[in-house]
């Protein structure tokens, strides 16, 4: 019988994380996460990251491992957490894995092209284009060296131009000519599993966690970073409106609603994600959800 990957997904703020651990517990397993601020140490509240009595419960894998200067990608994570996966399955018929990022679990089950490492200097010139001359700038250059990727790509998604940009110098050849789209065969079966609440019910979670984040001590962890701002694993929701509190741009309230606003938005976007996915089973938040998981994955 193959082994077992189960994945816990879904919206931030659904409960990934008290299942994904309860599915560890009763499998007597472990937990990879795959969350892409996670695996950053020195921000735990902002990224909701699994508290110290959780981490207590179940081993975790690539949780608060990177300090915040550290480059990381798909690519990496890739390479990395297979081997961790075959060394969870020497001991176990099952691995779990937990998060939202939804690269990071596309990489693993479908695999991602083979893509060149990016050397410090391509990279800053990449993301000083963005800062310099915003989407305008990433867009004139991508026409100029990957014409094709413009025609197909958000135009509005700024990480994914500027990684397009970094890809395409870095080889030499445009990113578009490397991108296979092709799915890599894996040893393993994969279940995903997703906590199905309606769009309002998970806008209060989200909202009251914003709210428990802030009295747990938000605004402290971001002023304690807040001279790594520049940092590409703080530029996420959160921490920008924290900076910008603290930049004078904007008021206390604003940035706490901004946060609560731009985290449900996030959400909207990993739940088309998600519908898009005929794969994922989801569970009903109004029923107990360790027996659905584990019927799930019979």
């Amino acid at each position: 019988m193959p082994k077992t990957l189960i994945i816990v997904t879904g919206a931030t703020g659904s409960g990934k994380t008290e299942l994904a651990i309860q599915l560890a517990e009763s499998l007597r397993t472990e937990i990879v996460s795959a969350d892409s601020r996670q695996i950053y140490r020195g921000i735990p509240i902002g990224t909701a990251a699994p508290t110290a009595e959780e981490l207590k419960r179940v081993k975790h894998h690539f949780v608060g491992i990177l300090d915040l200067e550290q480059y990381y990608s798909a690519a990496r994570y890739e390479e990395e957490a297979l081997p961790i996966l075959d060394s969870i399955w020497q001991r176990n018929d099952y691995a779990v894995m937990c998060g939202g990022s939804m690269m990071y679990i596309d990489a693993i089950t479908n695999g991602i092209d083979d893509l060149p490492t990016i050397s410090p200097e391509v990279r800053e010139y990449a993301i000083g284009l963005y800062h310099s001359g915003g989407l305008s700038a990433l867009h004139e250059k991508l026409h100029e060296i990957d014409p094709v990727y413009m025609q197909n790509c958000d135009p509005n998604n700024h990480r994914r131009l500027v990684h397009a940009i970094e890809i395409t110098l870095q080889a030499g050849v445009p990113s578009s000519q490397l991108r296979t789209g092709k799915k890599k065969k894996r040893d393993f079966q994969v279940i995903k599993l997703a906590i199905n609440h309606i769009r309002p019910e998970l806008f209060d979670r989200i909202n009251r966690r914003v709210d428990a984040m802030i009295e747990a001590g938000f605004e402290e962890e971001a002023k304690r970073v807040y001279p790594l701002r520049h940092c590409n694993s703080l530029n996420t929701v959160g921490y920008k409106e924290l900076f910008a509190m603290m930049d004078g741009v904007m008021d206390r309230d604003t940035a706490i609603a901004r946060i609560a606003k731009n985290t449900r938005v996030y959400a909207k976007k990993q739940l088309l994600w998600l519908s898009k996915d005929p794969e994922v089973k989801l569970l009903d938040p109004h029923l107990p959800l360790l027996p659905q998981a584990l019927d799930a994955i019979k």
